[in-house]
């Protein structure tokens, strides 16, 4: 009973400094003061809680914010509520009178859930769940004999892998991650032996090796050339199911988790944002995060003044999910409401499991910083200083080198992070503006998700008399970076532009582009050289570019806005621009919000016989 109540203090002092604390809003830059595991127990328990009380009244039947979760065919649904749900009997002291209430509702709901359609990462979280409570000892009084054994027969790995050969079924080659900890979570439940958990991590670190190459990074596809967060991530992923599958995280594996620490470093700011490029980001561009951070400071790959401070950063990302990603007035995560806007993948209709799978990573990442002597720290009030004395201004990480280069630019100034990522978006993706090789930084430039060419954003677009649509977007040669005094310049060449329309980014050598990116205290400039191999008819050349920034005018090719980080854009090689408000259009919704104003330049019916200079500078405070 001591226990409990001592618990409640804790959880009415947190909620307390919570109350008093100024909300993120996306854009904080006052410290989030309260200890991270105090915002966990204070605010994201509770959530947990809320939405354990409405499945176990509501069942088959249930909606969050009018959406009818059930019918919505999210494939990892019935593996998130057990994940999210174990989290809230585990965290259920022993003595807590609710306790033998939330086992009753967890085995109603596991009742329900078992036979559900379930896939994939769904299994994988069912089962984390079922071993965790199984260590616990409530995995008898959780789960009924009966749907156990439901349990046993669907969560199996050989759902999506064959056998005897062990390969995935119509799958990317990372789920052979998540095939492991499948096979290994069996075993440890004492379902099957480790053959299998054995041949499958095989498989996953052969994986990594082969497509991540000698600097540690994972492309996405088979030597494509996509790097995305996940490209970033995969290893802390692969570290954490070594730690709780009871396997040590070999030298090897640490030495790639470092690195991708020092990125995350290099991207940490004292706003609260994660990473900014790419696909299915919102607040899963911040929880990754918190994955590589977190298991980084367990594993003791941090220096201790890296880990006080990544803890700092971490726990602004952790706070900013409490003031500004989740929405009490519907009891949700809201990545798409507010202006704001995700990919297809994360769509509305998946919201419960969103939900679920968030506050999993955020409990999960926090137990981790716990057992790495975080605890209830006070996070450090500095950051954005020690930030400035650590980090580099502008630093350069490769991912892969060959016939094309791929590599991460990184521009740190005045608080803001600019994340230029140079890769191949390969099938599915290359046409998309989180993919192009554009400087992100919220609230200043970003992507949205599943743009298509339509509106290319920041991207000089090609149409030629024959209709064909041409962007500098994926086929990147000699990248090299330079510098004079605070001044940092980039170049890359193409030999081909990407001719978009299909699926798969498509080679077209008729126009080759030498391209040049200056970076310099309040300013960004990007300079682009068109060269024709032959004479070409062009029926237009179009620039455009969707800016949070408001109250525009437009004077000759240079746009000023009233308000906003961006005060001006201004552009050359065009004949003419225009400037309108976007009336929160869905094109200009970004994943922190909508853009406020559109910028077109264009120039039409021409030939280009000779090469083109066309620039663009942004100058931002």
């Amino acid at each position: 009973m001591l226990s409990h109540m001592l618990r409640r203090a804790t959880l009415l002092g947190a909620a307390l400094l919570l109350a008093a604390a100024p909300a993120a809003q996306g854009a904080a830059t006052a410290p989030a003061l309260t200890p991270m595991n105090q915002i966990v127990q204070a605010q994201l328990y509770p959530q947990l809680a809320h939405l354990f009380d409405k499945l176990a009244a509501e069942q088959g039947e249930v909606t969050l914010d009018g959406v009818a979760a059930f019918k919505g065919n999210d494939k990892f649904l019935p593996g998130k509520i057990a994940a999210g749900l174990g989290h809230v009997l585990l965290n259920t002291a022993s003595d807590d009178p609710r306790r033998p209430e939330r086992l009753r509702q967890f085995r109603a709901i596991a009742d329900l859930t078992a036979g559900m359609d379930n896939h994939t990462w769904g299994i994988y979280y069912y089962l984390q769940a079922l071993y965790s409570l199984k260590r616990a000892g409530l995995l008898d009084q959780a789960v009924s004999p009966a749907t156990l054994a439901i349990l046993k027969d669907r969560l199996d790995w050989r759902k999506f892998v064959t056998t005897p050969d062990f390969e995935l079924i119509n799958l990317p080659t990372n789920y052979y991650g998540v095939a492991f900890s499948v096979a290994r979570l069996r075993m440890l439940l004492g379902w099957e032996d480790e053959r299998a958990s054995t041949t499958l991590l095989d498989k996953m670190l052969r994986h990594y090796a082969t497509y991540s190459g000698k600097f540690g990074f994972s492309d996405e596809t088979a030597g494509d050339g996509r790097f995305d967060r996940y490209s970033i991530l995969l290893v802390a992923e692969i570290c954490e199911r070594f730690i709780e599958t009871g396997l040590p995280v070999t030298a090897e594996l640490k030495r790639m988790l470092r690195k991708a620490a020092e990125l995350a470093l290099k991207l940490a700011n004292d706003r609260g944002d994660g990473f900014s490029f790419g696909r299915s980001l919102g607040p899963y561009g911040e929880t990754a995060m918190l994955e590589i951070l977190s298991v980084s400071a367990y594993l003791d790959v941090l220096t201790p003044a890296e880990k006080q401070y990544a803890y700092t950063y971490a726990n602004q990302l952790v706070a900013k999910y409490v003031d500004f990603w989740y929405d009490p007035a519907i009891g949700s995560v809201d990545m798409w409401g507010k202006g704001r806007r995700t990919d297809t993948y994360r769509g509305k209709h998946r919201i419960l499991g969103e939900n679920f799978s968030l506050l999993h990573q955020l409990i999960f990442t926090n137990e981790l910083w716990n057992k790495a002597g975080m605890r209830d720290q006070r996070p450090q009030t500095d950051l954005r200083a020690w930030l400035a004395r650590s980090q580099p201004a502008f630093s350069l990480t490769w991912y892969a080198q060959g016939e094309y280069d791929r590599a991460l630019a990184v521009f740190r100034d005045q608080g803001h992070v600019f994340s230029l990522n140079m890769i191949n978006g390969g099938p599915s993706q290359h046409a998309n503006s989180p993919y192009y090789p554009l400087p992100f930084s919220n609230r200043l430039i970003a992507g949205t998700a599943d743009s298509g060419p339509a509106h290319a954003q920041l991207l000089p677009k090609f149409t030629l008399a024959d209709g064909s649509e041409l962007l500098g977007a994926a086929f990147l040669k000699h990248i090299a970076s330079t510098r004079q005094g605070k001044r940092y310049h980039l170049r890359y060449h193409q030999d081909e532009l990407d001719k978009v329309g299909g699926n798969a980014p498509l080679k077209d050598t008729r126009i080759r582009l030498d391209t040049e990116y200056t970076f310099e205290p309040g300013r960004i400039t990007r300079t682009d050289t068109y060269t024709p191999r032959a004479p070409l008819k062009v029926a237009k050349l179009s620039l455009e570019f969707a800016s949070f920034s408001s109250g525009a005018t437009v004077k000759g090719r240079q746009v000023r806005f009233a308000e906003g980080d961006v005060r001006t854009f201004t552009v050359s090689g065009l004949r003419a621009c225009e400037v309108a408000p976007t009336d929160g259009a869905e094109p200009y919704k970004a994943p922190y919000g909508a853009m406020k104003s559109h910028v077109s330049c264009a120039s039409t019916d021409f030939v280009l016989d000779k090469p083109l200079v066309v620039q663009w500078v942004i100058a931002y405070q």
